[in-house]
């Protein structure tokens, strides 16, 4: 989950075209992992709300997985 929030983090500040269908997939993707923590932050630039939104989303998948690997590995 973390990974596809990465990698549409990064398709974002490089301009990757909307148009291309991996793209349009790694975008809804991502939106609806995200969903709950995307527009959570008013910034005023746009990217500022794209890396906020979707990586707080990525920061959080990636504690939780973190925590369950910890508690089936014990």
């Amino acid at each position: 989950m973390a990974l596809i929030l990465g990698l549409w983090i990064l398709m974002y500040l490089l301009d990757a075209n909307r148009a291309n269908e991996f793209v349009q997939f790694i975008h809804g993707a991502a939106r609806w992992l995200a969903g709950w923590s995307y527009d959570l932050f008013t910034f005023d630039e746009e990217w500022a709300r794209v890396v906020s939104g979707y990586g707080l989303a990525a920061l959080v998948y990636l504690f939780v997985g973190h925590a369950i690997a910890n508690r089936v590995r014990h």
